[in-house]
């Protein structure tokens, strides 16, 4: 009856010893946010003194383009580091493109806003901060999406009242297509351009790289695996890829070409759709989506393909290699024209 006593008291110590943790762990967390807000806040002031500044003329007859050199010094010496003369650039951008500090999010930190004010465009840097607060990337996450051209992948999709919507709320998943980018970019695997890989190494180092793949694939994958295998009418098939997506509430199947999508995949896509809804869906499920992913697509030949299919078959290409900067800002501009 002791020992019983005994364990329980031990049981009650460890409950309290869990519970000043967890308090303390929520403390510290809400401490470091509280100190980057602070300091996102105080680097915002410093740029509307200094903008301020400008305004009055006293940049152009004391100091001209000198200013912030002098100013960097004569901080770095009063206040030691941060600021630097491009951190002071920085600080003036941020109170340019945020000139309400209301808008400024709390969730992100000075490191977030330094990336995201590298965008070249006003829109960028609206979608790159409501964006990186929606997915609550980390700074090396959103290097990653700012350097694959992610805005303007998905900008390209959509019409120009669909990217002014983009740059201000983000990017919303609503409906099946708003999963695709054009084209997905898969540079994280390292496979050399010209290299004749086979798509069971694709899909190798996909699962490999599984992080990397549900970054680019957007908010709501859930992995749940890889040559799912299936039985129609005493065939076997195996799907490359299965994973159920949480805002659609509904399983998405990837299909992996090496080349060109052909209609044999997406006919055969469309039979793993109708063994999805009659054999896996539960309650509360929607239509399952199929997503084919290959090197190429025959607009023309898809338009054909896929006109008398109600199940929602969805083609996109992936390409191994960062798009091309320049190509996809001159695109966008003549879409925004």
């Amino acid at each position: 009856m002791q020992l019983f006593h005994m364990e329980i008291l031990e049981q009650k110590y460890k409950q309290l010893v869990s519970g000043i943790g967890q308090l303390l762990a929520t403390g510290r967390e809400n401490a470091a946010q509280q100190i980057n807000t602070i300091l996102v806040y105080t680097y915002w002031e410093i740029g509307r003194y200094i903008v301020e500044y400008e305004q009055k003329g006293n940049e152009k007859a004391e100091y001209g383009s000198q200013l912030f050199d002098k100013l960097s010094k004569d901080l770095t010496t009063s206040y030691g580091k941060g600021f630097s003369r491009s951190n002071l650039l920085y600080m003036r951008k941020l109170y340019n493109n945020f000139p309400i500090r209301e808008t400024l999010s709390h969730k992100l930190t000075w490191s977030h806003y330094f990336e995201i004010l590298k965008s070249d465009s006003d829109l960028e840097i609206s979608f790159y901060a409501k964006q990186s607060e929606k997915e609550k990337w980390s700074v090396r996450e959103l290097k990653r999406q700012m350097k694959s051209m992610l805005f303007h992948r998905l900008a390209l999709s959509t019409d120009k009242e669909g990217i002014l919507r983009l740059a201000n709320e983000g990017h919303e998943v609503q409906q099946a297509e708003d999963l695709l980018k054009d084209p997905f970019v898969l540079e994280f695997l390292n496979i050399p351009e010209q290299h004749l890989y086979l798509e069971s190494e694709l899909e190798e180092k996909l699962i490999n790289n599984l992080q990397h793949f549900l970054l680019e694939l957007g908010k709501g994958f859930a992995f749940i695996g890889r040559q799912y295998r299936m039985s129609i009418g005493g065939k076997h098939f195996r799907l490359d890829l299965l994973f159920y997506h949480r805002i659609l509430k509904c399983f998405v199947l990837i299909d992996l070409k090496r080349g060109e999508i052909d209609h044999t995949d997406i006919g055969q896509m469309n039979l793993y759709l109708d063994y999805f809804k009659k054999e896996e869906a539960s309650e509360g499920d929607n239509e399952p989506v199929g997503i084919l992913l290959g090197a190429y697509k025959d607009h023309i030949l898809v338009e054909y393909a896929t006109s008398s299919i109600t199940n929602k078959v969805l083609l996109a290409k992936y390409q191994l290699y960062l798009p091309d900067k320049k190509q996809l800002e001159n695109a966008l501009n003549k879409l925004l024209e």
